[in-house]
């Protein structure tokens, strides 16, 4: 994410009219009626975490497998997609956008429920980035999303004058490699 947009969620919405013009008009559009400020202010406090991913598609392989896992997602409303990229390293080391398109070569377009998902927040210096970690002739799948589930839980406590100061992840194989050595040791 652009650094002004990281910064958007680290301190609070007073920036939020100069990092992210495309989802706050978007937002604002949705409560039509209402002062646009009030409404970017509010829409940005009762909103969930929000996170992103790089997937890789080794050798630009793409099944589709879990598509239909991330349509149920934003369906029920566990999360909502802010931003959705397909980028492919070139065997030269180049990035090339990908259009969404039919990715599994299965005939049906399997992303055509997100096409054009773009808030803004994504930058094209987070595509270069996420582009330096992939491996050449590789795809990837760029995706930045509210963790719509914890909004409620995010706005109280933020109500209630509290801030995140850390947040994380710890991959699965890192906890299996945990496990394993707490056998080993007993």
């Amino acid at each position: 994410m652009t650094p002004d947009a990281a910064a958007l969620f680290v301190t609070d919405a007073t920036t939020a009219g100069t990092a992210t013009r495309g989802w706050v008009v978007t937002m604002t559009e949705e409560r039509a009626g209402r002062d646009e400020n009030a409404d970017a202010l509010s829409a940005f406090e009762d909103m969930g975490p929000v996170d992103y991913i790089v997937v890789e598609f080794p050798g630009s392989r793409f099944t589709g497998h879990g598509l239909p896992l991330l349509v149920d997602l934003v369906d029920r409303g566990v999360i909502r997609l802010l931003d959705l990229v397909f980028v492919k390293k070139e065997l030269d080391g180049s990035l090339t956008g990908l259009v969404l398109a039919d990715l599994d070569a299965d005939g049906e377009l399997d992303l055509a429920v997100f096409d054009g998902v773009s808030s803004g927040l994504l930058g094209q210096d987070d595509i270069d980035e996420a582009g330096a970690v992939l491996e050449a002739g590789s795809s990837a799948g760029i995706l930045v999303y509210e963790n719509s589930w914890a909004g409620p839980f995010a706005s109280a406590l933020r109500r209630g004058g509290a801030q995140l100061v850390a947040s994380g992840r710890v991959p699965v194989q890192a906890l299996l490699a945990s496990l394993d050595a707490a056998e080993q040791r007993d």
